[in-house]
């Protein structure tokens, strides 16, 4: 390191890795993360039961939650949070806009291939050949 990248630290503070993604995934890195909701999947009316299972999977996780929703939006990951015992976190950056809701995470890496949840369509029963169309 130079004296010129020390002066930098000395006036910006220490240098962040890979702050692009820390930003979008409210503070931490992809590398970190067990789980993680979009904005539209936390405003839903229900905890993703998927979610609830990671915080009893993983203890010793952090919780982020994105400050842009509503406390009504967060309060339900909170108090599932606080039922676990898992420190969480509302994250408000100004400068960042993200479509990230919640991330699970951890302070070391695991790199989880899949981090996002995807709920299935519900299936639609193939229709059934009625009586008529049997016979004709």
């Amino acid at each position: 390191m130079n004296v010129e990248e020390i002066l930098q630290q000395g006036i910006h503070g220490p240098l962040e890795t890979k702050p692009d993604e820390r930003r979008k995934y409210l503070g931490t890195l992809r590398e970190r993360i067990v789980v993680a909701l979009k904005k539209g999947q936390v405003a839903e009316e229900t905890v993703y039961p998927e979610v609830e299972q990671y915080m009893k999977e993983y203890p010793k996780a952090h919780l982020f939650l994105n400050g842009t929703l509503s406390y009504e939006q967060l309060s339900k990951y909170v108090k599932q949070a606080t039922k676990n015992k898992i420190g969480h976190t509302i994250v408000t950056n100004k400068e960042s806009n993200t479509d990230i809701g919640l991330v699970l995470a951890l302070d070391y890496a695991i790199d989880k291939d899949e981090i996002f949840i995807t709920k299935k369509a519900p299936e639609i029963p193939a229709a059934k050949e009625s009586f008529w169309t049997k016979l004709f």
